[in-house]
């Protein structure tokens, strides 16, 4: 698989056409289409790899064919939720936090 092809995949996995990718990525006009004839730069390969939530690696097809590495937290995990911008985040805070993310 090419890495136009890995791209176009991820895309339409996370619900996002070529072109909504290209400039959530922030990339010029066609900057994505244009990997089918020119090697992309590492700056912008890394762009997208961020707004598609998987390593530039994985874009390359160096890691494996399975799903982008998945996210997660313990939301149990005190250590989880420790600071927000360099500041601690009050402890009422942290609980709405949790009831937030669970759904609750």
């Amino acid at each position: 698989m090419t890495l136009l092809e890995r791209i176009k995949k991820l895309a339409k996995s996370r619900g996002y056409s070529l072109s909504a990718l290209n400039d959530k990525a922030g990339l010029g006009k066609n900057t994505i289409y244009s990997w089918k004839h020119k090697d992309p730069s590492t700056e912008n390969l890394q762009k997208v790899a961020s707004v598609l939530s998987v390593t530039v690696d994985y874009l390359l097809g160096e890691e494996g064919e399975a799903e982008s590495p998945k996210k997660s937290v313990d939301l149990n995990d005190d250590d989880a939720l420790l600071t927000f911008d360099g500041k601690p985040i009050p402890e009422e805070d942290r609980e709405l936090i949790k009831r937030l993310l669970r759904g609750k």
